[in-house]
């Protein structure tokens, strides 16, 4: 197979930090899963600005690839994979207008709706089968999260223990078939059996495009919460250790682990399940909340600008989406970059 690399990562962060107050002293803030450890509230965490969108984002966000790499090596890109947690539009996904924007004219453009928290793992897994089976050589893929600022902050939403969890940011990271650092195998499971546990919520019944006036939610219950929580501490360790045993190394010698950023008690359960130390395990929870899609690509990428990742480490990438629907893993031999 062809050597495929992640080459290098960005991110951008919209905004000024929120501070948990926002939330936490809202009038009428008062839920029932508040204490639950999925819940509990990070200190700060970024929102889009009203008029800002995952397009925009992920062009902020591509800006230092392009100081690194040039902006022919990313306009000439052969494959565009855009995952947004958020859909700024019914019907249309951001590909085609991040495309417009860096003036890109990518041989494959793909708007990938599933794999939620962990979908940088999986347009990683897509974007190294296609530049390994066609004469594509080059691709950009890009995670924008913006629920944040829009859905969570609406007037009853904004009460749920749920609201004060989630942050905007846009992770990207930059694929070719260089020998930079190496794509050493991907573990991916898509669990259709977990796909309708995730669901949404509003008073009225309604369907959510149907006009009324009760606001959208996540429908959590006592009794999803508690599923979801023992299937991200199983799902996580299981991929991670498939994807460790198929590579024939112990966890213990993974010397960076990213993930998705849920919440504290799954991010040290999973460290603790794969036998790593804190240090070896970055997290961006506290300072940027849960950022769905985004986390991975953004954690990574303050990683390595923090100097926590060196030549040769083995950095394993890995996260699970909604209620456990989907779950994956990627190993990567870093050699470093122009960060």
């Amino acid at each position: 197979m062809t050597t495929v690399s992640l080459t290098d990562v960005a991110s951008y962060l919209p905004g000024e930090p929120v501070p948990a107050e926002f939330y936490t002293d809202y009038p009428g803030a008062e839920d029932k899963l508040r204490g639950h450890p999925m819940f509990r509230v990070p200190p700060a965490r970024h929102h889009v600005a009203a008029d800002e969108t995952n397009a925009d984002m992920v062009e902020r966000a591509v800006q230092p690839l392009i100081e690194r790499h040039g902006r022919d090596a990313i306009r000439g890109v052969d494959v565009l994979l855009v995952h947004s947690q958020l859909p700024d539009l019914p019907f249309v996904g951001a590909g085609t207008e991040v495309a417009r924007r860096l003036g890109l004219n990518p041989e494959w453009l793909v708007d990938v709706a599933n794999a939620g928290c962990a979908s940088f793992v999986y347009m990683l897994k897509l974007a190294r089968q296609l530049l390994s089976t066609t004469d594509a050589r080059t691709a950009l893929i890009c995670n924008a999260q913006s629920a944040a600022g829009q859905w969570f902050t609406q007037s009853e939403v904004r009460r749920l223990a749920q609201a004060a969890i989630p942050g905007d940011g846009c992770g990207v990271g930059f694929v070719t078939t260089s020998a930079g650092s190496p794509v050493l195998d991907v573990e991916t499971r898509h669990l259709g059996e977990y796909a309708g546990d995730m669901t949404v919520a509003v008073d009225d019944g309604r369907k959510y495009w149907e006009p009324g006036e009760s606001q959208l939610r996540i429908g959590f219950t006592d009794a999803g919460v508690a599923k979801v929580l023992a299937r991200g501490n199983r799902l996580v360790p299981e991929v991670v250790t498939e994807l460790c045993r198929r590579l024939a190394v112990p966890t213990t010698d993974i010397d960076v682990l990213i993930t998705n950023q849920p919440n504290r008690t799954f991010l040290r359960n999973w460290r603790e399940a794969l036998q790593l130390p804190a240090e070896r395990h970055p997290d961006t929870f506290d300072r940027y909340g849960n950022l769905f899609g985004a986390a991975i690509p953004v954690t990574l990428d303050r990683a390595v600008r923090a100097g926590r990742v060196e030549d040769g480490d083995l950095v394993v990438l890995g996260g699970f989406a909604h209620a456990g629907d989907f779950a994956g893993a990627v190993a990567v031999r870093w050699q470093g970059g122009p960060h």
